[in-house]
């Protein structure tokens, strides 16, 4: 993989005269993903897709740079599961503003987020970054959201599911314990209906709603729906990155 665009392999030499149209920030967490995934599958998964995506992108023809990932999310339903990282959406909004203003000092004027963390939640951060930095474009991007998984596996879940294990298994087959490990994934639903219709919202305790803290059962799990999965999710969001970042400020928006 051409690593180009990846700035924490790139030298000053690389970067002295090049201009970015695009930079990609990957962001993950650290939490527990059933007991055959490890804590860290978030940024390993997240890290992988920005880059694929940006190599992608950079074949369009577009000029994209990957930030290093950000490895902790908003975790604030799982404090009381050992070495779960927790990051306020408060802090992310502090990074968020200091790397805007790095961004936007070295000529780059577009940010996206990349999203792999479910917990993570970045409208109201961009809100309010976007008043300080009126001259800035900032997105944001679940990549887990981007294609339908019913097309791809047998048992669609949330977490630590057969989307998830078999990305990793595809990704990182050595960090995967044997699917004899996992949970099933079996989780509780809320007692309040409108709940679980996701038009009204709490937030999960997650120790309250799985045994294994995972949601998805990930028995059917292989490398081969991983890799599918990986494929095609990482065509569209190249193209959408490529797309994004030729984009004049000037002309976002059309009838």
């Amino acid at each position: 993989m051409d690593n180009k665009y990846d700035l924490k392999q790139l030298h000053y030499r690389d970067l002295k005269n090049n201009k970015f149209e695009i930079a990609i920030l990957p962001w993950g967490a650290t939490e527990a993903h059933n007991y055959h995934l490890p804590y860290g599958t978030d940024n390993y998964e997240v890290t992988v897709i920005a880059n694929k995506s940006a190599e992608i992108a950079s074949e369009y023809g577009a000029e994209v740079l990957v930030l290093p990932h950000i490895p902790y999310g908003v975790n604030t339903g799982q404090t009381d599961i050992p070495y779960v990282m927790n990051m306020m959406p408060s802090t992310q909004k502090l990074i968020i503003e200091d790397i805007t203003e790095s961004l936007q000092r070295s000529g780059v004027n577009k940010l996206l987020i990349l999203n792999g963390h479910g917990g993570n939640d970045f409208k109201a951060i961009i809100r309010e970054t976007l008043h300080k930095f009126p001259d800035m474009c900032i997105c944001s991007a679940n990549w887990f959201e981007a294609l339908d998984h019913e097309q791809y596996f047998n048992y669609p879940g949330e977490h630590a599911d057969e989307m998830e294990t078999s990305l990793m298994l595809h990704l990182y087959p050595e960090l995967v314990l044997d699917l004899d490990e996992a949970g099933n994934g079996q989780n509780k639903k809320f007692t309040v209906q409108g709940l679980n219709e996701k038009w009204a919202w709490t937030e999960r305790k997650w120790s309250s709603v799985s045994n294994d803290t995972g949601i998805g059962n990930p028995a059917h799990s292989t490398a081969e729906k991983g890799e599918t999965f990986f494929n095609d999710l990482c065509q569209k969001l190249g193209r959408f990155i490529y797309d994004l970042a030729i984009t004049p400020l000037n002309k976002f928006y059309q009838y």
